[in-house]
């Protein structure tokens, strides 16, 4: 089947055969939520893309199970077959769920002669962004553009299923909820064992009309130029090394402190290896680590883990260079542990109303000076999308929304309490950090 304009689209080695649109099975009872406080800021982020890879199968067979699952699913996350619009008074809402003029664009896709292997090393290939879709296109394109679009990729041993969705819709949590139901229908489900909650409101009810930029280009237009200048690569840390970062961090602890958490220890971990392969930095120059956190159970009142949308907020740590780097790794940890459990629902609040103040829509520079910014949880059952014929061989996100010192937290392949970090730095960081054997955790 050809492309909309009736002819086959390459793509580099990937030939682009088909768009076609997916709308729920069923008539969609709500055709429109508003977008909230929490939702807002990220109008001006990037598509979040993900790619899973799968090995066999019929790509047809596979496509069309898909394709049926994609629509039983989509009467359960409705938002996501919508558009983004605007109500009489400018406010932004998600407007025409289910109907026909919307849809989650579907694209089917062949690279005949790549292999799967050749898309798990762990440096991102270039081919990676050929299978996957929406490179560079900003959540503000939501307004006349599909607010999910998925690429099935024939590959030789294989399929490759690249996945891009409206940050302004949905966070993390809710993305990989929406695949974890997705593969559940696949598998023979006739409903997501967890249904998603869709009242924002409870969350948020704030009206807020957005200065909204003319276009993508003329709010960010650097973005692609300077990925193209990074490094992108995935470290994998086995179940042995989590153990010796965690113990390393709480090995000096004094009396009465409280333990530091996995995530702190790894936190630091990758704070100061990063820092120490920034080697251009002076010992007074400040380092943020910033992390994107899940603020569902932290709200008041607490808001479900089915609640579907964005409920996150950054969590930014500041010190200087010198500072991190000359103290043991229970300092950082402790920094980080601090910040994190200081971020209950008063913070929050008074964030969101200092925000609701003077809404500002993100962009690159804000995730701070010298910074490590993590996104992701190795908590996301992404080795579980499962949807009938197996485990994926790898899961990796594609390159929106990345800037030196962004980094990805995914859980490793092989399970238990190994963690895969996909990390982009500038070409010589990520050669000095390749070569960082205390971050690597080789012993001589």
């Amino acid at each position: 089947m050809a492309t909309e304009n009736g002819k086959d689209e390459e793509v580099g080695v990937v030939k682009i055969i088909s768009k076609t649109k997916v709308l729920p099975h069923k008539t969609v009872e709500k055709s429109e939520c508003p977008l909230v406080t929490f939702d807002l800021p990220y109008v001006t982020f990037y598509y979040n893309q993900k790619v899973l890879l799968y090995r066999g199968g019929d790509f047809e067979e596979i496509v069309g199970k898909l394709k049926e699952g994609l629509g039983v699913v989509l009467e359960y996350f409705y938002p996501l077959s919508g558009r983004m619009g605007k109500d009489e008074e400018g406010v932004l809402k998600v407007e025409k769920c289910g109907e026909e003029d919307a849809g989650v664009e579907v694209v089917e896709a062949i690279a005949e002669g790549v292999f799967i292997d050749e898309l798990t090393q762990d440096e991102a290939p270039p081919l990676l962004q050929k299978i996957v879709p929406f490179t560079g296109v900003m959540n503000l394109d939501g307004l006349y553009s599909p607010l999910l679009v998925v690429q099935f990729t024939k590959l030789r041993d294989g399929i490759a299923i690249g996945c891009a969705f409206n940050h302004a819709i949905l966070d993390g949590n809710s993305t990989w909820h929406f695949m974890s139901s997705w593969a559940e229908i696949c598998r023979g489900s006739e409903a997501p064992s967890l249904i998603p909650f869709h009242d924002r409101t409870q969350a948020r009810n704030i009206r807020l009309k957005l200065d909204l930029p003319e276009s993508t280009a003329s709010h960010d237009d650097s973005a692609v130029a300077t990925l193209q200048s990074l490094r992108e690569k995935i470290f994998h840390f086995s179940e042995n090394s989590m153990d010796k970062i965690k113990a390393k961090a709480n090995a000096s602890l004094t009396n009465g402190s409280r333990p530091l958490s996995t995530f702190q220890s790894l936190g630091t971990h990758l704070w100061h290896a990063i820092t120490r392969a920034r080697t251009h930095l002076k010992p007074e120059d400040y380092t943020v680590f910033t992390i994107f956190a899940n603020c569902r159970k932290r709200v008041n009142p607490p808001m479900p883990e089915s609640y579907f949308g964005n409920l996150i907020q950054a969590i930014f740590t500041v010190t200087a260079t010198g500072l991190l780097l000359a103290h043991p790794p229970e300092f950082g940890a402790g920094l980080l542990q601090q910040a994190i459990g200081a971020h209950d629902a008063k913070v929050i609040e008074a964030r969101s109303k200092e925000w609701e103040s003077a809404p500002k829509l993100f962009n690159y520079k804000d995730a701070g000076i010298n910074t490590v910014t993590v996104g992701s949880s190795p908590k996301f059952p992404v080795y579980d999308v499962d949807f009938g014929w197996g485990r994926p061989e790898m899961v990796r996100s594609g390159s929106n929304n990345k800037f030196d010192g962004m980094v990805y937290l995914y859980p490793g392949r092989n399970g238990g309490r190994s963690v895969d970090v996909e990390i982009t730095l500038e070409p010589k960081t990520m050669e000095n950090l390749e070569n960082d054997k205390e971050f690597l955790m080789v012993s001589d």
